[in-house]
């Protein structure tokens, strides 16, 4: 992050680590939990020394370091890495012997971890590569994946290609080392780090994730300081975001697999403060009895906090999205162009 013109009260300029102890505290335990999850130990360590000895910092100070970070996040320009980058930067921070080890782990030796890599990739993108491939290099690839990755991506292959491949698997015995190091170090170079690179091109679907989790008021209050500050980072978040009314965008199917899975109590506080269009949708898809059960539960709980109501929506909203990942349910973005993966 480049540096900000944040000051204490006391206008002592705040280091790069104080600035990032600010934001974490800031963000809380909810929306910096995810954050906290990717450091390590000793980032953990150096972070909690600097929020411990953080003192007072003034609300507008905080202010400007989230919209700061979520600006430059959102930056076009966006950031590029590399293993040049990492390691220069790894150097400054870490000891010499723990940064030794971490680029060990992301250089090699080759295979060291590429296979557990490959079977996270999801299918259609592994298979969209592999058929470009010789047919006996695509054998070796599918005979180190777990049975069920290796027969989702022959089932997406073309039937004459997919036929011969089996064959080779079939009729394929050991492969040498100096082979398997081959192929393996070409799905480093050529596949793993080309999806590395194309999956972090865009910084704001981090952050439209990030503004997700915010509460409403929050989330408005960071939309309004960006759109001054980057109109087209804002525009861009807002339109990946998925949010409660995205939810209207379900297909019959899919909303009543949410509806059997959706807490009732939750579905009530979330829809009292929902609009009528968002009530209808719901209860389109009940039965009379049903709908007209939600209706009283709803009328019959009175005055509702508004971060309640964010709470329950954020609720349902997860809940999908955890169906989509299953392949239960499919969900779109909010200007329904395409269906999100997860």
């Amino acid at each position: 992050m480049a540096p900000l013109p944040a000051t204490t009260p006391s206008n002592r300029t705040l280091t790069g680590m104080e600035r990032a102890a600010a934001i974490m505290l800031a963000l809380g335990e909810t929306h910096g939990a995810p954050l906290w999850a990717q450091l390590d130990e000793l980032e953990v360590r150096e972070l909690s020394a600097a929020m411990s000895t953080l003192g007072p910092v003034d609300p507008g100070v905080v202010e400007d370091l989230l919209v700061n970070f979520v600006g430059s996040m959102s930056s076009t320009s966006g950031l590029v890495g590399n293993v040049d980058s990492t390691e220069r930067l790894l150097t400054q921070l870490l000891p010499k012997e723990r940064v030794n080890q971490i680029m060990e782990e992301i250089r090699g030796p080759a295979g060291r971890t590429m296979w557990e890599k490959l079977s996270n990739v999801q299918e259609q993108v592994l298979a969209s590569y592999l058929k470009n491939e010789y047919p006996q290099t695509v054998a070796v690839v599918l005979s180190r994946l777990r049975a069920e990755q290796a027969a989702r991506v022959l089932a997406i292959f073309p039937d004459d290609f997919a036929l011969d491949v089996v064959r080779r698997m079939l009729a394929m015995e050991s492969v040498q080392k100096d082979i398997l190091e081959r192929i393996e170090q070409t799905l480093r170079s050529e596949f793993m780090s080309g999806l590395s690179q194309s999956s972090k091109q865009d910084p704001h679907e981090q952050m439209a994730e990030i503004f997700n989790s915010f509460d409403r008021q929050t989330e408005a209050r960071f939309l309004s300081k960006l759109e001054e500050a980057a109109k087209e980072s804002a525009d861009r978040i807002k339109q990946l975001m998925f949010t409660f009314d995205d939810l209207g965008k379900l297909d019959s199917a899919g909303v009543q697999t949410l509806l059997r899975d959706a807490p009732r109590d939750k579905l009530a506080v979330a829809l009292k403060g929902a609009s009528q269009t968002m009530r209808d949708f719901f209860m389109g898809n009940m039965s009379s009895r049903a709908s007209k059960m939600l209706l009283d539960d709803i009328e019959a709980m009175g005055p509702v906090r508004l971060r309640d109501v964010d709470e329950a929506q954020s609720i349902l909203v997860n809940l999908a999205k955890d169906l989509a990942a299953s392949g239960q349910i499919s969900i779109v973005k909010s200007k329904g162009e395409d269906e999100l993966v997860y």
